[in-house]
């Protein structure tokens, strides 16, 4: 079997703040805390290890159900960390991009993320794509939505083109920390051909070596997209299925 090269694209599920911060008896936004801590070791190993799209799930569409303490600290600590972390991420080359539903958040996270996005627009090292506020459904919905604003056909080709990550290739590697094994509602689109790995760290311990164990199955992956393994030109585009 031939070794896959390192992925181009790196999609994580971010799951297990709230139990890593359970086990200590500390509150949940302490997980969340710790969580950002993670994102930023995570995303300097990315660049370290060639890795150009880092593409992470921060908030869903459906966690707006959690108790109201819990959404407001995560707002606040949105904001907060985007005022404390973009300057270094600036200087460190990634470009920032905000992926998922804008209405309904605050004028303060609105702010934080035009500004993000903006004062990072130029860098190039490595894009780092925060899904906040985001679900694969509504991804969906709000392509075909535009899609048919500007009459196009629903085809496959002209949907990808407006969907919320069309700036970059799809993942190549999915991950989910946290010891779950679904995608809720995760890239539903976007990660139809990926390779999924399931990491029982969660996710503030996630680190380096976790990175490499998930970087490393994913070499040995034999990605077919559908066509048989004797056929030369696997790495072309999708069409059907395995």
């Amino acid at each position: 079997m031939t070794k896959q090269s390192t992925p181009h694209h790196v999609a994580i599920v971010m799951d297990g703040n709230g139990r890593w911060a359970s086990r200590r008896f500390l509150p949940r936004l302490a997980g969340h805390k710790q969580g950002v801590d993670s994102l930023k070791r995570c995303a300097r190993a990315c660049d370290a290890r060639g890795i150009k799209v880092l593409t992470v799930f921060a908030f869903s569409s459906e966690n707006w159900q959690r108790p109201q303490e819990e959404v407001s600290g995560l707002m606040d600590l949105f904001a907060l960390a985007l005022g404390r972390e973009v300057s270094q991420l600036k200087a460190d080359g990634v470009q920032l991009r905000f992926i998922g539903e804008r209405q309904g958040l605050s004028t303060r996270v609105l702010k934080g993320i035009e500004q993000a996005e903006a004062s990072t627009a130029d860098n190039r090292k490595l894009v780092l794509n925060v899904c906040f506020n985001y679900g694969g459904r509504w991804d969906i919905v709000q392509a075909a939505e535009r899609a048919a604003a500007q009459g196009l056909a629903m085809t496959e080709q002209n949907l990808s083109q407006m969907m919320a990550l069309a700036h970059v290739p799809d993942p190549d590697l999915v991950i989910r920390t946290g010891g779950e094994q679904r995608i809720s509602n995760f890239l539903l689109w976007q990660s139809a051909y990926s390779e999924f790995f399931f990491s029982d760290k969660l996710w503030p311990d996630f680190d380096e070596v976790a990175l490499d164990q998930a970087i490393e199955a994913y070499t040995f992956r034999e990605r077919r997209f559908g066509k048989v393994a004797d056929q030369s030109d696997a790495a072309s585009s999708p069409v059907g299925a395995n």
